[in-house]
């Protein structure tokens, strides 16, 4: 029964996880690339984030919304901070074969997102909102 359950797993892809735990393995999966991420609750892909030179980054919402921030390595874990909150949002993050699975291990609540395909649906960013 053992070698079934294994062999399941590993056509699963679970056993296939890679951890980017160092800046060096998050670098070279992300590395100028636009990744889309699904929350996994049904809405499909809501959000996407752009990973520029110098650890910077740009979360994009789907409504236009994007805020500016950086990220950095700590303790095995990939961890950003953004323009709107300077506290540090740290995931566990694993490539797997079909992307990235990152899973937030601050912040009082579970959180997970997963690498999606946006199909038709590229995000932009629509700039800062201006009033009358």
């Amino acid at each position: 029964m053992k070698p079934l359950i294994a062999a399941l797993l590993l056509g699963a892809g679970i056993a296939s996880a890679e951890p980017l735990d160092t800046a060096q393995a998050f670098r070279d999966y992300v590395g100028g690339k636009t990744i889309y991420f699904d929350r996994g609750d049904g809405r499909g892909v809501t959000a996407a984030e752009s990973y520029m030179e110098d650890r910077r980054v740009r979360w994009s919402e789907r409504d236009g919304t994007c805020i500016e921030g950086e990220w950095f390595a700590r303790d095995g874990l990939i961890c950003f901070t953004y323009e709107n909150n300077p506290d540090p949002q740290c995931w566990a993050v694993e490539r797997t074969s079909t992307g990235i699975v990152a899973v937030l291990r601050n912040g009082g609540f579970p959180t997970r997102i997963v690498e999606s395909d946006p199909g038709k649906d590229a995000f932009q960013c629509l700039g800062p909102k201006v009033g009358v």
